[in-house]
């Protein structure tokens, strides 16, 4: 079988196809995750909360959960000069961090255990 096709004849007009445009291809809402990520590093909390990315709900639950982490890390700093429980409180200050920055890198709302429940009441 000849798939080809055959010029026009002498009184067709050429078919002419409509130009496809390429669309970037799909993957969700977008997400400001820079500043979700700022969040949750120390003090940098205050980068987002002091722009207009605040207003952004996906920064906002970050941000919330970034203040408790940041009172959670101010209170490691003073009761790690006491053995195992000051240390075991800055390791887990460590953990959430990083599991924060995983989850806004990834786009994802997720509460962080522990903290995740006094995050709910700050309202900004």
């Amino acid at each position: 079988m000849d798939t080809q096709t055959s010029p026009p004849s002498m009184g067709e007009a050429p078919q002419q196809s409509a130009p496809q445009q390429q669309m970037p291809p799909s993957s969700g809402p977008t997400h400001n995750t820079g500043m979700a990520i700022l969040c949750y590093i120390g003090i940098l909390v205050l980068v987002p909360l002091l722009t207009e990315a605040k207003h952004d709900e996906f920064v906002k639950f970050h941000i919330k959960q970034g203040l408790v982490l940041l009172i959670f890390w101010i209170l490691g700093s003073i009761f790690f000069w006491i053995p195992i429980f000051g240390w075991l409180l800055w390791i887990g200050v460590i953990v959430l961090m990083v599991m924060g920055i995983m989850a806004a890198a990834n786009g994802q709302q997720k509460e962080l255990p522990v903290i995740g429940q006094f995050a709910k009441n700050f309202h900004i």
